[in-house]
């Protein structure tokens, strides 16, 4: 690195290339000692070193507040486009929908409508920004029952009836059956080999701009015991990493259904930090799951029937555990032949 541009003196620029220092970054990793043992120089000298490097770098990297971010939103669309959920209401409930970049984990019990929410999403991902989408597919990767495809096939022909914000002649553009990427993997190696081979070629291709797993914990919970607690906790932290990296790359949202447990009374602390202490049910996979995810939806189905006119469907919750910009709150929805609709209950 050329030292002259900063303010150093001439014997402050010889020491740091005697000592083979060759870049500003180096100089902000080492403390007041290390550089003084490896320039040779004082104290005083080191100190106004490290104030010169920080200027530095803080001009080569502009810093951004919270409040700049929130104003400036065309020059931040990740951090402000949400993927939508196919509904008015459940998007106003989301604050937009789910967001472009992290992960977003669906939980809860068999029939509650979490494989409803998911093909949904598979469908409004290929809608255009205009309408909520990302104008490409999905890849839905299966880890214990079938794909649904004869309810996707459903969905598909009921999009002019859910859609009704959308022409008809762009939801009859739209090929929705080909854009949908179907994958099984039957044990956690094939799981790690979609993300790290199969999934980058297509989202580099543009073929999609959706993950969906469904359900992240079925291989986890099939291949490791509870004496496995640390191994197990040492794959979902490298699995999470991985899909935050396509997710940051990409800007594709990472959307994963998770089973339950039932709640045990004695771990009312760490049921406390991920907002479940009130909760008969939770999330599978423990806290080492948790810290990977952005956003935590549950859902949950009720003995009520749907209001008008909603009739003949089972009314279900959606709740939001945690999010980055949403305080736990719920919605009600319910599931029909056409798709999932939000309900507005007074």
């Amino acid at each position: 690195m050329d030292w002259e541009h900063l303010d150093l003196n001439p014997q402050v620029t010889a020491a740091l290339h005697k000592a083979n220092i060759k870049s500003v970054g180096d100089i902000l990793t080492y403390s007041v000692v290390d550089l003084q043992r490896i320039t040779h120089l004082s104290i005083p000298d080191v100190h106004h070193l490290q104030k010169a490097a920080a200027a530095t770098s803080q001009r080569n990297n502009k810093v951004i507040t919270a409040l700049q971010l929130y104003r400036d939103q065309a020059s931040f669309p990740s951090q402000h486009r949400k993927l939508s959920l196919g509904c008015s209401i459940l998007n106003h409930f989301l604050r937009g929908g789910i967001p472009l970049v992290g992960i977003t984990e669906l939980a809860g019990e068999s029939s509650a409508g979490k494989t409803q929410i998911a093909l949904q999403l598979c469908l409004s991902v290929q809608y255009s920004a205009e309408y909520g989408g990302l104008g490409a597919g999905a890849v839905y990767i299966c880890t214990e029952d079938a794909f649904p495809s004869k309810r996707l096939q459903q969905l598909i022909k009921s999009q002019h009836k859910l859609r009704s914000d959308v022409p008809a002649d762009a939801i009859r553009n739209i090929r929705f059956g080909d854009r949908v990427y179907i994958e099984h993997a039957a044990d956690i190696n094939m799981l790690t080999d979609c993300i790290t081979k199969k999934l980058p070629i297509l989202l580099r291709r543009g073929h999609i701009r959706l993950i969906v797993i469904d359900s992240i914990a079925a291989l986890f919970r099939c291949e490791f015991s509870a004496k496995d607690a640390a191994l197990k906790a040492k794959h979902l932290q490298s699995l999470g990493a991985k899909l935050h990296h396509l997710s940051t790359s990409f800007t594709a949202p990472v959307f994963c259904i998770n089973q339950v447990t039932d709640t045990m009374k004695e771990a009312d602390s760490v049921l406390s930090h991920l907002g479940l202490q009130d909760k008969k049910v939770q999330p599978a996979l423990g806290i080492s799951w948790s810290n990977q995810l952005l956003m935590r939806l549950m859902v949950s189905r009720t003995q009520m029937m749907a209001p008008p006119p909603h009739t003949g469907g089972i009314l279900r919750i959606m709740e939001v555990v945690f999010a980055p910009n949403i305080p736990p709150s719920t919605c009600y929805y319910t599931v029909d032949l056409e798709g999932v609709r939000g309900i507005e209950v007074t």
